[in-house]
């Protein structure tokens, strides 16, 4: 199993997160997001939409995130504890999963790359001039979904932890780097606490220190 990806990447380390979870080996293979290695003729060759985390294993090709984690979950994790086999939690797991692939996306994701990266990311030209205060709004509206989700519950989709969790985790918890506070959202801040002690976390830069790019 390979896996191209980046250590600032929070779509990479969502999958970095389930494979750790898992027990799986694999191999990485660093894209160089910094000096756009992602949008050079080798790695278009790999992924077409110049972005990472693609996994190989075997003969499949995945170039999203969020099937990546479902391809995981169902593939590797014999249980099932980490996507529900019943109609009901597969279809609340794959609403937060659609979740983190939009509103977080286009909210922290955007907001952290440009205040802290100087760039729109989103597969946009680093030259195209991004709306900073438009992806707060979004970041912060989805910060207030979370709180309300997590106010009567420990994880998103019920009693346990699953790839919904694992997919909103990263920019969520990285949402300081674009100026998002998550003071106003205790329950929210009390799930990150909570997924950083599940076994086999992985942190990541900014997780510990968000003001790491900035100066």
């Amino acid at each position: 199993m390979k896996l191209y990806e980046h250590p600032e990447s929070g779509n990479s380390h969502k999958v970095r997160l389930l494979l750790s979870f898992l027990g799986l080996e694999y191999e990485s293979v660093i894209v160089d997001l910094m000096t756009d290695e992602q949008h050079q003729a080798p790695f278009l060759a790999v992924n077409p939409r110049g972005e990472v985390p693609v996994l190989v294993d075997s003969d499949l090709v995945l170039r999203d995130s969020m099937a990546i984690l479902v391809y995981l979950a169902t593939q590797y994790d014999e249980r099932r504890q980490w996507l529900p086999t019943d109609n009901a939690g597969t279809a609340s797991v794959t609403e937060w999963l659609a979740f983190a692939a939009s509103w977080i996306q286009f909210g922290v994701f955007t907001a952290r790359a440009i205040v802290s990266f100087g760039i729109p990311a989103n597969g946009l030209p680093h030259t195209f001039k991004g709306d900073v205060e438009e992806a707060r709004v979004r970041g912060t509206t989805s910060l207030t979904i979370m709180e309300k989700q997590l106010s009567g519950q420990d994880w998103l989709c019920g009693d346990r932890p699953t790839i919904a969790d694992v997919a909103c985790f990263p920019y969520i918890a990285l949402a300081p780097m674009g100026d998002i506070s998550l003071e106003p959202c205790p329950a929210v801040q009390a799930w990150i606490a909570r997924f950083k002690q599940l076994p086999g976390y992985l942190t990541m830069p900014g997780l510990e220190d968000p003001d790491y790019r900035k100066g």
